[in-house]
């Protein structure tokens, strides 16, 4: 079986990508891949000064433009929506992402993982999605299919909150969003298509974030057990793969092709029953829409 990595994206000359969270982690990974084959990508990020000291370091920088984005405040995504969008986007890659935080809110008072994760996120696909020539690329996670979707509590205010369980329910309402926009796509007759796509368990600085040394430390020891953890590199290739492939579909849903999807190379993987639930999709989409409402 052949396997797909980053010398097999096809001449992106003339294509223009935005991802967010492109100055570290998986985003920087996809960035420098993407500029490598020729693309122009616009870095959508909250501390410019970090994104560009990441895109001096590119082998071609002048591919690379940083673009302020703050997902944890709609403002600043409407702000950068009307900057990205005039840029004449091919694609968008929803990268960013927080992973198991410590209670906390957005500038607008929503939970910050399910704010950062999924509501800016949609906010900047539906600020974008009329200048997009290609599709759009959510980003799931294997942690997915422990979580559970309640549109009438989005923002965690009458169940007990746990960070890793909201972060799991952040991960399957991206892998829904994903599904519904393409459903949505489909019925308006559109040429755009909506992809979904996970890393598996890669190497990346998402983990340590939970507040609590001994966590933090626990995760780091995780990550030295060999066959389990990939790096970020070989992370990035879903991504890639979903956001470059002509041939994948609409609502595909892109991993790793190890065991359990937590290391190797890009292939097409199955996501849970409650991820394929079109009437709570529906749902959170519909919910998605009123929260971002200016």
């Amino acid at each position: 079986m052949s396997r797909w990595t980053t010398a097999d994206i096809p001449d992106q000359t003339g294509r223009t990508f935005v991802i967010t969270g492109a100055n570290s982690g998986l985003g920087l990974q996809s960035t420098r891949a993407l500029t490598d084959a020729g693309a122009r990508v616009l870095m959508a990020c909250r501390d410019t000064t970090r994104a560009e000291a990441a895109r001096a370091e590119l082998a071609h920088p002048e591919r690379a433009e940083v673009v302020e984005l703050d997902l944890a405040d709609l403002d600043s995504v409407r702000a950068a929506g009307e900057v990205l969008g005039g840029r004449a986007p091919d694609v968008l890659i929803n990268n960013a992402g927080l992973m198991n935080i410590p209670r906390s809110r957005t500038a607008q008072g929503h939970e910050m993982q399910f704010g950062v994760n999924v509501l800016g996120h949609f906010a900047l696909t539906e600020l974008l999605a009329p200048a997009l020539t290609d599709r759009v690329v959510w980003l799931g996670s294997i942690m997915h299919r422990f979580g559970s979707v309640d549109p009438d509590d989005l923002d965690w205010t009458r169940r007990r909150y746990s960070p890793m369980t909201a972060y799991a329910a952040s991960k399957l309402a991206c892998v829904m969003l994903a599904y519904e926009q393409q459903r949505r796509l489909e019925v308006a007759g559109s040429s755009l298509k909506a992809v979904a796509a996970h890393p598996g368990y890669s190497a990346t600085n998402l983990q340590y974030r939970s507040g609590s040394r001994v966590q933090d430390l626990l995760m780091k020891g995780v990550e030295k057990i060999p066959y389990l953890v990939q790096p970020a590199e070989r992370g990035a290739l879903p991504q890639l793969y979903a956001a470059t492939v002509e041939s994948v579909p609409g609502g595909a849903y892109i991993g790793p092709d190890g065991p359990g999807e937590l290391t190797g190379y890009p292939t097409t993987v199955q996501s849970t029953r409650a991820s394929q639930d079109p009437d709570v999709a529906a749902a959170l989409w519909e919910r998605c829409a009123q929260m971002t409402a200016a």
